[in-house]
């Protein structure tokens, strides 16, 4: 059985033993599920499983700070008296192999206000990206690269 089912089934334990599975009671169980299975694997060698929970949690991390940003930016843009937009298309090249974590990384990109992914080349190797303020191409590719691409490529590729 994989440590993330387990984790799960002992998330739906806690909240049956507390009598209530409202969703931050499943969290809370969740969480606890995955401290008692990682002091339980301390002995030996860790599996890839908390590994992954980390990369996943730091992923998220950067998603919702890049929305909390992306928010404020178009607040900013759509309040002010004159609309300073700077409408573009960026060819993004691509590292990532994994079809899920291009997937992934396109759904990333379109929830973030502001910008859009548009298409993706045959090969998969160049994405294109729309974006409503554009400044610098090169920091923008940077910005997707180094914030979602490596993180997106240690989870799946790794």
């Amino acid at each position: 059985m994989s440590l993330f089912l387990l984790n799960i089934l002992l998330a739906i334990a806690w909240a049956a033993l507390t009598g209530s599975f409202q969703p931050l009671d499943l969290l809370f169980g969740f969480l606890l599920g995955y401290l008692v299975l990682w002091l339980g694997t301390r002995m030996g060698t860790p599996p890839q499983y908390f590994r992954k929970i980390s990369l996943v949690l730091g992923l998220l991390g950067v998603f919702l700070l890049d929305l909390l940003r992306a928010n404020i930016r178009m607040a900013i843009l759509i309040l002010s008296p004159r609309m300073k937009l700077r409408p573009a298309v960026v060819a993004v090249p691509l590292v990532l192999k994994s079809k899920s974590a291009i997937v992934l990384l396109i759904n990333l990109i379109t929830l973030t206000p502001g910008t859009l992914s548009l298409d993706i080349t045959t090969d998969q190797s160049v994405m294109f990206v729309h974006t409503v303020y554009l400044e610098d191409p090169e920091q923008f590719k940077q910005q997707l690269l180094t914030g979602y691409e490596k993180r997106l490529q240690e989870l799946f590729e790794g």
